[in-house]
């Protein structure tokens, strides 16, 4: 039997820290201007940037209790510490969305005066923001879900307050008060798409399912041409979080002794590593005379 470990961690705490902070100051600034304007997109935008922080602030969570070793209760660590969190972070968002849609029909029934100046200056304040985080978080987003989660997120404002800034002229040049629930409704709905992707794959991990990215099949196949190797069964493959993917498997052999038996072992893992980047493997040799043997006792 084999065993492979291999442990990857990223180091977005001072990035994710700093996001935090600059956030949470910029949702007090824009509530207040939101207010005072009567403007439904700041207010919604400044809902969808508590969410950022809530999302920065589980990012943080989750990379602390990625970079946890393992213990004897949590064998494997705490890799999916951070998939948790982003699967409830991007559930937050879902509950926001649905908020926001119904505050924009009850401003499309009873339409206010907003106040177009400070939307757009808000709004220019808070691309540039989301602007500096996104850059902060651009290189910890493409190997972290959660990490992930928090960047598109801040993707998603950023669109969301280009949208604020051509709105507000808009309404400036044409007196038009009904696009500024429009403006809410198009961010709900950035809101739920933004979430969606985040939801189905962190329920993947969770269910342990296939790693995306990978094929049964052509893992089946791969392992079943190292030479050595007469038939592979029983094979599951999940992942542990992100980009720790684990399998398992039964690989039928002939009868060996167990010094030349691990180096088909050795190449087994060398393809697993190699071709689909699967670190954390156990390998349960069967030989061919054992096999037969048990299924004749099973007779």
């Amino acid at each position: 039997m084999g065993h492979d470990h291999h442990h990857h961690h990223h180091h977005m705490g001072p990035a994710l820290k700093w996001s935090f902070a600059a956030t949470m100051l910029f949702v007090a600034v824009e509530a207040v201007a939101g207010i005072r304007s009567h403007s439904l997109s700041l207010l919604g935008d400044a809902g969808h940037n508590f969410t950022d922080a809530l999302a920065l602030g589980l990012a943080l969570v989750g990379v602390w209790f990625q970079s946890r070793p393992a213990d004897e209760s949590k064998t494997y660590g705490y890799h999916r510490a951070g998939v948790l969190a982003a699967f409830v972070n991007a559930l937050t968002l879902l509950a926001l969305s649905a908020f926001l849609f119904y505050e924009s029909y009850e401003r499309f029934v009873s339409p206010q005066e907003v106040h177009e100046t400070t939307m757009i200056v808000i709004a220019t304040l808070g691309l540039l923001v989301n602007g500096g985080i996104m850059l902060a978080l651009h290189r910890g987003q493409k190997d972290d879900i959660n990490v992930r989660a928090a960047f598109i997120h801040m993707l998603g404002d950023a669109l969301s307050s280009v949208a604020i800034i051509i709105g507000g002229f808009a309404i400036r040049f044409t007196g038009w008060q009904w696009i500024d629930p429009l403006l809410c409704v198009i961010i709900a709905v950035m809101i739920v798409w933004s979430a969606w992707d985040v939801i189905k794959e962190s329920l993947d991990i969770l269910l342990e399912g296939l790693p995306r990215g990978i094929s049964f099949s052509d893992v089946r196949t791969g392992l079943k041409e190292v030479d050595g190797v007469l038939d592979v069964h029983d094979l599951h493959i999940w992942t542990l979080g992100d980009h720790a993917h684990a399998l398992s498997c039964h690989v039928q052999i002939d009868d060996m002794p167990h010094s030349e038996s691990e180096s088909i072992l050795s190449r087994l893992n060398d393809v697993l590593h190699k071709r689909f980047h699967i670190h954390h493997t156990t390998i349960q040799f069967e030989h061919v005379h054992c096999a037969a043997e048990c299924k004749l006792t099973h007779k």
